[in-house]
């Protein structure tokens, strides 16, 4: 495990100490906690910005479905005759 120093406004330390003295663990568990999951939103919301980029770039050469088959789709959901996704004809 590697040590790094952080600048913390003075708010933010006080804010930091309540809540490790709330939980009963350290200062360093509270910080790399907040890290990890801002880390995680990070990579989340990069994997969804490559997923937004490939469905627009799959749009753009004309991989579309058509608006009724996923109507029809969506309302055979929970019914005995489901249906499957629909796909491009592409």
């Amino acid at each position: 495990m590697s040590v790094t120093t952080v600048r913390l406004q003075a708010e933010v330390e006080q804010h930091l100490e309540a809540i490790a003295s709330r939980l009963q663990r350290s200062k360093g568990w509270v910080i790399n906690q907040a890290v990890q999951e801002y880390i995680e939103k990070q990579q989340l919301e990069q994997k969804r910005w490559s997923q937004t980029l490939e469905a627009m770039e799959s749009a753009a050469q004309g991989k579309l479905v058509d608006a009724s088959e996923v109507h029809d789709w969506l309302n055979s959901w929970g019914t005995e005759n489901e249906q499957e996704a629909p796909r491009s004809g592409k």
